[in-house]
């Protein structure tokens, strides 16, 4: 039988990782959106999307403190998916909900990823001159990081010998960088008494987002085979979506759970794979590496579309006519589920669920049929 997502948070749980198999699936957020607000009356106070952390924090100034507007933090809060209407929807009714509340209630957005993808990645130099500012120093960087273009332009990481990430310019500002987060945490102490606490922890994600950056830059001027070095850089965008994820747990660890939202290769337990130009990419997502830290304090919720795994077809959907939307979907225990064959899909971000997958999941979400579908998807 279908169940509630209630069924599925133990007590020890502080991180919900809810993955979806496709990003082209408007379903799926807009579930995320009914899920967290059933979640938040459980004491959850905290949801991070994939999506760039340091955009983030504009959002959160909108959902916790009205700072700016809608229209705004939708066009500059979000590196992924800023135009759903899904997640206006979300950023809306968090505003709404914390307006009335005091601030130790007040549900908080995060993002959890990098401004980057698998073709293009920026200068780490905005991120680095806002840590600098924040730190009162001269130090120039414009010049030691050179043109922003050639940082991010898509050369840079699908041609080694055009990654600026293995240069000495780059080398320095690594060191740069570590020597900023350095200071930042040394002095502490006069920096939080002088601003604050959130002050200070907004110029240390700048300097995680930098430091991140330039590891990124680094492995995609590896000069390995093509199928190590395009691994390696998923990895490493993995381990850094990792370290934001600690450090907000770190930040909520007194409010109460995360929930955390995004693929499924990123937040199942199994190592990822992925089919690309004739290579099968292969990588350990943010999910495995944080299942491994966390034990029972995390818990995995896998998004299914499409053709059921075996287990699913007998039961009835726990709901329907979701959010204005024709969407017909079960959530159900994993134990005992088997894979399918997915059918055909034009779609190269959905990834149906294999069975490795199921078996390190601890409940399934499946979308049998969705009014809400993008045009043209399978």
């Amino acid at each position: 039988m279908s169940q509630d997502i209630r069924d599925f948070v133990p007590p020890t749980c502080e991180l919900l990782a809810f993955g979806e198999p496709t990003h082209q699936e408007p379903a799926f957020p807009l579930l995320r959106n009914t899920l967290f607000a059933r979640l938040v009356e459980l004491g959850f106070r905290s949801i991070a999307l994939e999506s760039d952390r340091v955009a983030a924090l504009t959002v959160d100034d909108y959902v916790r403190h009205g700072i700016g507007s809608l229209d705004e933090v939708m066009r500059t809060g979000f590196s992924h998916f800023g135009d759903l209407a899904a997640n206006r929807e979300l950023v809306a009714w968090m505003r709404d909900y914390n307006a009335s509340r005091p601030p130790a209630e007040r549900v908080a957005f995060y993002g959890f990823d990098a401004p980057l993808d698998n073709t293009s990645a920026p200068s780490p130099r905005r991120y680095l001159e806002f840590a600098r500012d924040y730190l009162r120093l001269e130090t120039d960087i414009a010049d030691l990081a050179g043109e922003d273009e050639r940082w991010h332009r898509d050369e840079a990481i699908l041609d080694p010998a055009m990654s600026p990430g293995d240069t000495e310019e780059a080398r320095r500002l690594q060191a740069l960088a570590d020597d900023l987060l350095n200071t930042l945490h040394a002095r502490a102490p006069e920096l939080i008494s002088a601003t604050s606490a959130a002050e200070w922890r907004r110029a240390a994600v700048h300097l995680t987002a930098a430091l991140g950056l330039l590891r990124y830059h680094r492995q995609s001027a590896r000069r390995v085979d093509e199928t190590t070095r395009i691994s390696g850089l998923l990895a490493t965008r993995d381990v850094l979506m990792t370290e934001n994820i600690r450090d907000i747990r770190d930040i909520e660890a007194q409010r109460g759970p995360t929930l955390l939202y995004g693929h499924n290769v990123h937040l199942q337990r199994n190592l990822s794979t992925m089919p690309m130009a004739g290579m099968i990419l292969r990588w350990y997502g943010a999910g495995a590496i944080l299942s491994a830290l966390f034990g029972n304090r995390f818990t995995f919720l896998a998004g299914s579309l499409g053709p059921s795994p075996t287990g699913l077809a007998d039961n009835e959907p726990a709901e329907a006519g979701l959010q204005r939307h024709s969407i017909t979907w079960g959530l159900f225990p994993a134990a005992g589920m088997t894979a399918t064959p997915a059918g055909p899909t034009s779609d190269r971000s959905y990834f149906p669920l294999e069975q490795e997958t199921i078996d390190g999941a601890d409940a399934i979400l499946h979308i049998a049929q969705s009014g809400a579908l993008v045009a043209g998807d399978a």
